[in-house]
């Protein structure tokens, strides 16, 4: 086998081809295909059935900007033949010559799938370079990132990669959600460097837990600066990046040398998962200047249902495409073809189908910046004191941000993500239920308010943070509580933890109820603040994490009752009932209104597929402008619309709503 010093011989510095620097660079791509296949030492017939008229058939029929296409999967073994490490034994024809002939040809880009920490055959292989866990057993899986695995290992099989094929970039899997912390004894010899203590803490409650979390979270950052540097200083123009960093996974201000953002988002209820990354991401592109896309699987994965993989329909994943768009960001889909690499034609028909539907609202939709009012915010903070790992994903600890994100969407609010690195750009800002977002974050939102922010603040946990700096007074402890919410026409069942206070000079907006009966005594649910130029509304339950269980209409109802409280909404639906996502957008001195129509949205494993998304009715718009339009265009259908302006306020009416449509205002 080759050393690593012969597979960076093979790479003088800056080399690559003419027509490789002539395709396009991640940050100009909007639509991409993803496969990967994760190759096994059982597998039998990689590439067997793979051909050029194949794989040409996908490539102009459905003209992606960018394919990324196995390398290596999380077993490590490698997808071609090596003189590095070991490949699969499977390899009947090495599939990545194919797909750069055909890919550099059309002048797309070609990433490779690439597994990183996880690398099982590795740790197989040299049980030194396993991650050990507390109780001091090796990890089977995941590699220490105090071990010589990355330079050794990884950085010549990525080499390799780069000198055999011309590729124009990895996607680096098995990364930040694959980390967890390490007890490898050069990590301890480390951490004992310090002078914290002989013996790292195991688990949360013990001395410097969290200080730890962060001396892993450092080595992480240490090993992703030496590969990609040691990458690129053979390959330069090559664009590296780390799945799911900077989405909400490891949600850090931007610092690392990555060139583009991506994360795949999976399971069920796709929808609600991709509204939360979409935005976080938009932030963080935002702040770092890099692109940044999210990938759709194209099946339901083998534990959402009782019997596998299911793929999904064209439609749903044009639903499921709408939420990405509507943020600015690119798309991809990930397919897998068959262990013999074919590419079957009903998956290529879904593709085509999908491009063109993309295709339709890119000119309207990609590299668009937000022209929201209001923003979610999302702690950092809380997670890192309280998740009790390194990065996600973080399970029920999201359910605050993701519960109150859900509820005013579904209040047809355009809203972003504030990460709390992040300086606030917003006039209204909602706080979900998280554990501890911190006393500097909340002195700053109400130092804010002072100056004429709105603020709604959710949760027992912030509602203990807020009290002095508001100016209530708190009764005892938080307490499981059966809170039954009193709506217009339900009640809201609100279950959970809540804090009583004395209001002091609030004003009550809503009340709770021990039983469905309004008639008895209530406990004070919502109150109401005026503070200096500003307003705060304190919800003094978990109502994010309660509407992310439900999704109940009375708990979106109250949400909103709450949220209007701060004043009018920049947008406002005739039929509050519709289930329409709004995003308001500028492109230049335009303004795009995207709505989005999640009707009959994929919710449930045993449901695993959508075929038909309902249309919804006409409906009236009205919309907050400064000056009013020259017109107003139905898009993509390219349709004037009938308009009246007055007093700052656009009204019209929309026309039946498909799956996603935008509303160009100029």
């Amino acid at each position: 086998m080759w050393t690593r010093r012969e597979i960076a011989g093979l790479l003088p510095l800056g080399l690559m081809s003419a027509q490789q620097r002539s395709r396009r660079r991640r940050g100009d791509c909007f639509f991409g295909i993803h496969f990967d296949l994760h190759p096994r030492v059982n597998d039998t017939e990689l590439g067997k059935d793979m051909s050029e008229a194949n794989l040409s058939e996908f490539l102009d029929r459905v003209r992606p900007d960018f394919v990324q296409y196995d390398s290596k999967g999380h077993n490590g073994w490698l997808a071609w033949p090596s003189q590095v490490s070991k490949s699969s034994p499977g390899i009947v024809q090495d599939a990545l010559p194919v797909w750069r002939k055909l890919t550099a040809a059309r002048g797309i880009p070609l990433y490779l799938h690439f597994s990183g920490v996880w690398d099982s055959l590795a740790v197989e292989e040299h049980p030194e370079w396993a991650r050990v866990d507390a109780e001091g057993q090796r990890d089977k899986r995941q590699t220490s990132l105090w071990s010589a695995y990355a330079t050794e290992r990884m950085i010549p099989q990525m080499l390799e990669a780069v000198a055999k094929y011309q590729v124009d970039g990895f996607w680096v899997d098995g990364e930040c959600w694959a980390t967890n912390a390490d007890y490898h004894p050069a990590a301890q010899a480390a951490w004992r460097q310090l002078g914290l203590g002989a013996d790292a803490p195991k688990r949360a409650g013990e001395a410097n837990w969290t200080v730890w979390l962060e001396f892993q979270r450092e080595r992480f950052r240490s090993y992703l600066r030496t590969y990609v540097a040691k990458v690129k200083e053979k390959a330069p123009e090559l664009e590296i990046c780390s799945n799911w960093l900077y989405s909400t996974y490891v949600p850090e201000k931007p610092g690392l040398p990555v060139d583009f953002l991506s994360g795949d988002y999976l399971g069920n209820a796709a929808l609600s998962r991709a509204r939360l990354e979409a935005r976080y991401l938009a932030q963080a592109s935002r702040a770092s200047g890099k692109p940044w896309d999210l990938m759709a699987w194209g099946f339901q994965q083998a534990n959402t249902n009782a019997v596998g993989h299911v793929h999904k329909p064209a439609e749903q994943l044009k639903q499921e495409s709408g939420v990405v768009l509507a943020q600015g960001g690119g798309f991809q889909i990930y397919y897998q073809p068959t262990r013999a690499g074919r590419i079957d034609e009903r998956h290529i028909a879904v593709m085509e189908e999908v491009a063109a539907h993309c295709r339709a609202r890119q000119a309207l939709s990609h590299k668009t910046v937000s022209a929201s009012e209001a923003a979610v915010l999302f702690s950092k903070t809380s997670l890192y004191q309280k998740g009790g790992k390194l990065f996600g994903g973080w399970g029920a600890s999201m359910a605050p941000a993701v519960g109150l994100l859900d509820a005013l969407l579904a209040n047809h609010l355009s809203i972003d993500i504030y990460p709390d690195w992040a300086t606030n750009a917003w006039k209204k800002v909602a706080v979900p239920d998280w554990e501890d977002i911190g006393r500097s974050v909340a002195q700053a939102l109400v130092e804010q308010v002072k100056e004429g922010l709105l603020l709604l603040v959710a949760g027992a946990a912030n509602a203990r943070l807020f009290a002095p700096l508001v100016g209530y007074q708190l009764q005892g402890e938080p307490q499981e509580t059966s809170a039954w919410i009193g709506t217009e026409k339900l009640f809201a069942n609100a279950r959970g933890l809540w804090q009583k206070v004395v209001p002091g000079a609030g004003t009550v907006l809503a009340s709770y109820f021990e039983s469905y009966d309004s008639k008895r005594r209530g406990t004070p649910a919502a109150l109401s603040y005026n503070l200096g130029k500003g307003k705060v509304v304190i919800v003094l339950g978990p109502i994010g994490a309660i509407y992310d269980a439900t999704h109940a209409s009375a708990v979106k109802e109250f949400v909103g009752t709450c949220w209007r409280a701060l004043g009018e909404p920049q947008v406002k639906l005739g039929d509050q009932r519709l289930p329409i996502e709004v995003a308001l957008r500028k492109q230049g001195e335009k303004t795009l209104l995207h709505l989005l129509n999640y009707a009959n949205q994929q919710v449930a494993g045993n449901h695993a597929t959508v075929e038909f998304v309902p249309p919804l009715p006409a409906t009236e718009v009205e919309l907050r402008l400064d000056s009013g339009p020259h017109k107003v265009i139905w898009q993509p259908a390219g349709q004037a619309l009938s308009y009246e302006y007055k007093a700052g306020v656009l009204r019209f009416t929309l026309p039946s709503l498909a799956i996603h449509n935008i509303v160009e205002i100029a």
